[in-house]
Parts: structure tokens; C-alpha cells; sequence
């Protein structure tokens, strides 16, 4: 097995379409993906398992029913299962999520906005 380094800027490269986060790595269960996002998502929840937002670039805020939370660049929020959010981005933002194999990026929403879940590049 090769022991290569993973960079995540030029993976980040390959990231053309935004809100279509795309498989870089797996460690046992789970995938790490990146994406590129801006504007409004959708309001959704997954609920089978948290999901962890790390921001590599740019700022995101997460809104929750009850509240929200702002992240900058290299900050990270978890967002507990079954907890309804809505991510936002003012500019475009390059994010990394950490979940498990095969979730949905719209989870329990679904629509037109639901990517594929498991391209790699």
C-alpha cells in the first residue's frame, strides 16, 4: 500500500460545482469530503449521526432552530443528530465534512438539491 499525502488545496481544485461534496478520504466507516458552497441550502437533518463542518477557507454560518453559529477558517462545528440546520455561505467557502459511509447531504429532506454521496476525486 503507498503512503501518499493527500492535499487537500489541489483536491479542492477538482471541486467544480458547488453544494456537491466530493469523497477524499476514508478512515474505517467514515468519508471525508470537501465542497465548495455558497448562498442558502436547505433545511434538513440527519438522523442516524452528527456531522462535522471544518471550514478550510472562507466563513459559514449553520443555522438551528433555535439559534446559530459563525465559522471562519479553520474552525469546525459539530451538528448532533437529528438536530435541524441550514448551512449559509455570504461568499463561497471550501468546507470539509466527516460522516459516515453513504449520507446524504440533504438527509432526511431530499430534493433537488440531493448530490450523489459517493464520488471521489
Amino acid at each position: 500500500m503507498p503512503y501518499t499525502p493527500i492535499n487537500l488545496k489541489e483536491k479542492l481544485t477538482k471541486v467544480t460545482e458547488q453544494w456537491q461534496p466530493r469523497v477524499v478520504a476514508q478512515l474505517n466507516d467514515y468519508q471525508f469530503k470537501l465542497a465548495k458552497i455558497e448562498g442558502d441550502f436547505i433545511w434538513h437533518s440527519h438522523p442516524e449521526t452528527d456531522e462535522a463542518f471544518i471550514i478550510l477557507s472562507g466563513e459559514l454560518d449553520i443555522e438551528f432552530r433555535d439559534g446559530k453559529v459563525h465559522l471562519s477558517e479553520g474552525e469546525m462545528c459539530i451538528v448532533p443528530k437529528g438536530v435541524e440546520h441550514k448551512p449559509f455561505a455570504r461568499h463561497e467557502c471550501s468546507i470539509m465534512l466527516i460522516e459516515p459511509i453513504g449520507t446524504t447531504n440533504t438527509g432526511d429532506a431530499g430534493g433537488k438539491r440531493t448530490a450523489e454521496s459517493n464520488i471521489w476525486i
